[in-house]
């Protein structure tokens, strides 16, 4: 058996070919030992991209669980810098995290922060225990129970709902509807965060990539970035509504009509753009691309027609709304752009 050692880590050995249709590999004994195999020992071998990953099948039963992380805090500290190390430690796939001062007690201000962030933008945590000067969160929320892929499809499905439901509180300046499109940002930030935790932890555990529904660590980077996209799409349907609270006066029918028509143009290329994800789709991936480049000429025609018909004073805020429209259709293209580098081997010759 020839044995060249490259690092501590890493040693190249011959696969070996015995009998009519078996290969084999030997191990390095000091691996075996370390891990506390033997001969028997039941090993997993699994194929990520271009790698085969050997894992004990004892080691593979269950997820290993991050250990408790504890976050020291004083009355002098900042509410949103607490909220922010706690967000922090929740990315990086912390289960337990605890919040306490030495003698003092904690803020109220810090405290309210704490249960607003666990309340608001934390999915599957829960405050499990609170006393004067610490308080417990855990996460209960295991991998398999809400895979990446669903928790994106519900994440799409409200940033859509609010693109719609900003436009309709534009028509009648609804200001209701328009909070509750500013209160649901919220909701789509607790599942952008939720995803970002599974994919940093499904980057360095093979088993949990399988359990959150991706096949390669490939994916996760493709997923993270259409998960801002889809944050920024939201963000958009917010400032819609916001503006539509500014506007003193209600558009008429025709000035609504041109923004409407933007809008449900905008809507469905980020609808087609969600889908070819999902599918894995590149031609639609590539046709959406090519379609969400009319936006712009949508958009001039739209600014050209509604200039001379609305009030000096309330112009500023419908520009604000058509340029939130373009750039919803903008970022559903950027997500079609991932697409096609999640599927380009479609496109190759075999």
């Amino acid at each position: 058996m020839m044995r060249m050692t490259t690092n501590t880590n890493e040693e190249i050995r011959k696969i070996q070919f015995t009998g009519r249709s078996t290969y084999i590999v030997s191990l390095p004994k000091k691996w075996i030992s370390a891990l506390g195999l033997k001969a028997g020992s039941q090993l997993i071998v699994s194929q990520q991209g271009n790698s085969l990953i050997l894992t004990p099948k004892e080691m593979a039963k269950s997820l290993p669980q991050s250990v408790e992380a504890i976050v020291a805090i004083s009355k002098k500290d900042d509410p949103d810098t607490v909220v922010r190390k706690i967000t922090s430690l929740y990315l990086v796939g912390y289960n337990i995290i605890a919040v306490r001062t030495r003698d003092e007690r904690i803020d109220v201000s810090q405290r309210n922060s704490i249960k607003e962030l666990v309340r608001k933008k934390l999915v599957g945590t829960e405050i499990i225990s609170e006393t004067s000067n610490e308080i417990k969160l855990q996460v209960l929320l295991s991998y398999p129970e809400l895979s990446v892929e669903n928790a994106l499809r519900r994440m799409c499905l409200i940033a859509a709902s609010m693109h719609d439901d900003a436009v309709q509180a534009l028509k009648n300046l609804d200001k209701k509807l328009a909070q509750e499109v500013i209160q649901l940002d919220d909701e789509v930030d607790r599942f952008s965060l939720y995803i970002i935790r599974q994919l940093k932890a499904a980057v360095q555990n093979e088993t949990i990539l399988r359990d959150i529904g991706l096949s390669s660590p490939r994916d996760c980077l493709g997923y993270r970035v259409i998960v801002k996209f889809v944050e920024r799409i939201a963000d958009h349907a917010t400032k819609i509504a916001e503006q539509s609270l500014a506007i003193e006066e209600k558009p008429n029918e025709k000035i609504f009509q041109k923004i409407l028509e933007m809008s449900a143009f905008a809507k469905t290329v980020f609808e087609e753009a969600i889908k070819s994800l999902f599918k894995k789709d590149y031609t639609l991936a590539d046709h959406v691309i090519s379609k969400a480049k009319t936006i712009t000429s949508l958009e001039n025609e739209a600014l050209k027609d509604i200039q001379p018909q609305i009030k000096l004073k309330d112009f500023p805020n419908i520009r604000m709304i058509i340029e939130s429209i373009r750039r919803t259709a903008e970022y559903a293209s950027d997500i079609a752009e991932i697409v096609l580098n999640l599927n380009i081997n479609q496109t190759l010759v075999k």
